[in-house]
């Protein structure tokens, strides 16, 4: 037994979990000094949807974002999530890309790496791995945690075993979808310890109503950090309330040693901001609500909303139900992947179009094609290869890992950047990531630098603000 770390998210994941990652950076300036002093192991600050959502909606340097984090956070590490591969798109990119994308992560002030794929593909893991290893970083190997018959303790084990071997400093159970149930957790938490010699981490969300009770047992099992939100933006998608869950180990051997009172600060700061968005409809009240979809469907609350809004186009919003009951046939055929983006977003999609079309697979979207022929890597289980020629008939598929696949593309990029716009190093990776976005951004950058005023400049490049 000993004292339980806590991770912060209400940086990152609990304001993009609940308002669309639509908090600036001025908003959270004034409290992150604040934070560095509560004596959490880590503030999740970066990363995830966070680098996109800077830029599209709220017209921020997310490279600037990240120095200023750094700039007030003197003791306290800093975070983030990296999708592999896919760092932080929805495409897999060229190793050079990965890899520098890493370093200026690392040299701008990150200093945890929380790396996943969304298919458990560890060869997908391996670049950002090694480049997080030579930068110095701390690599926190995650697994995207799912249920299935595939996924027993075994499966798990040895991919963390997997994950050990190729470097980890850390093991994460990422469980997106809120799946996780406390004693499942138990079980896990005490299979891995078993099995690896690395500090394990657990990520979950609130989304089914279990979130608070998983984390006591992970506790329980041994689990060394946890993640959780400061109460005014906890619950719903986002994580269990910090604060409950400190007073819960206060006085126990699990005791986190972070101040109550100190936390109180914390509270009545985002207390405000939680109304703003509550008033301005970014935070809906339904994202607060226990989802019990999430346990039947195995469908992620992020998910559901995008079946709901692709019916709803469609003026087929009653078959809502056909279709949830279609996407873990789809995830079958497809070899049980983790609904994770981007594949939650693929396997969802997919069941669209066969409950509107009323014959399954009449018509298979690209992406759909892409994860069958093997474009995001190894499925967890191997498609049978009837399917696999029903939906792309005599195409090859891709065995190696996909990436092998891409020539270097980082000079290519820099070259198709219009003159004048980049400022820094850094804008050849957002440009590398969000390219349309990325120019907008450095269009609206430039007019601000040279004297138009904000709503002015906005208007000049038909930039709306959010």
């Amino acid at each position: 037994m000993a004292q339980v770390k806590i991770t912060e998210t209400v940086l990152r994941d609990s304001h993009q979990s609940l308002i669309a990652t639509r908090m600036t950076t001025e908003e959270m300036l004034p409290i992150l000094e604040k934070l560095d002093g509560i004596g959490y192991h880590s503030l999740e600050a970066w990363g995830g949807a966070t680098f996109d959502a800077c830029m599209r909606f709220l017209n921020e340097d997310p490279w600037e974002r990240l120095r200023k984090f750094r700039d007030k956070v003197k003791n306290t590490k800093l975070q983030m999530l990296f999708r592999g591969q896919n760092i932080l798109g929805y495409r897999h990119y060229s190793d050079d890309v990965v890899e520098y994308f890493v370093q200026k992560s690392i040299a701008n002030g990150i200093d945890i790496l929380r790396i996943f794929d969304a298919l458990n593909d560890t060869r997908n893991l391996r670049t950002a791995i090694n480049a997080t290893k030579k930068e110095g970083g701390h690599v926190q190997a995650a697994f995207s945690y799912t249920t299935g018959e595939v996924y027993t303790l075994d499966y798990y084990a040895k991919y963390a075993k997997e994950l050990e071997e190729m470097g980890a400093d850390s093991i994460c159970i990422k469980d997106m979808a809120g799946l996780l149930k406390p004693y499942d957790a138990y079980e896990l938490v005490k299979a891995l310890k078993e099995t690896v010699k690395l500090p394990i981490q657990l990520h979950t969300h609130y989304t089914a109503g279990l979130a608070s009770m998983t984390l006591l047992k992970a506790i329980e099992a041994g689990v060394d950090v946890v993640d959780t939100a400061i109460s005014p933006m906890a619950m719903g998608t986002s994580q269990p309330a910090t604060e409950t869950i400190v007073a819960t180990l206060a006085g126990t051997p699990y005791d986190t040693g972070i101040d109550l009172s100190k936390l109180d600060e914390i509270t009545k700061y985002f207390t405000p901001l939680r109304e703003k968005y509550l008033a301005e409809g970014l935070l809906n009240p339904k994202a607060l609500k226990v989802d019990v979809n999430a346990l039947l469907y195995q469908v992620p609350g992020g998910m559901l909303s995008n079946l709901m809004s692709q019916l709803k186009q469609a003026g087929k919003e009653d078959k809502l139900t056909e279709v949830l009951e279609e996407v873990p046939r789809v995830r079958a055929d497809v070899g049980y992947p983790p609904l994770v983006t981007p594949s939650s977003q693929i396997v969802g999609t997919q069941a669209v179009y066969n409950v509107i079309l009323g014959e399954r697979y009449k018509m298979a979207t690209k992406e759909f094609k892409g994860i069958v022929k093997g474009e995001y890597g190894k499925t967890p289980v191997e498609i049978d290869p009837d399917f696999v020629k029903k939906i792309i008939g005599d195409e090859p598929r891709i065995t190696s890992r996909p990436a092998d696949a891409l020539k270097p593309e980082l000079e290519e990029l820099r070259a198709k950047i219009p003159q004048g716009l980049i400022e820094q190093d850094e804008d050849v990776l957002s440009y590398a990531l969000f390219e349309q976005v990325a120019l907008k951004f450095f269009e609206y950058r430039k007019a601000q630098k040279y004297g138009l005023d904000g709503d002015n400049a906005d208007a000049a490049l038909g930039v709306h603000s959010v």
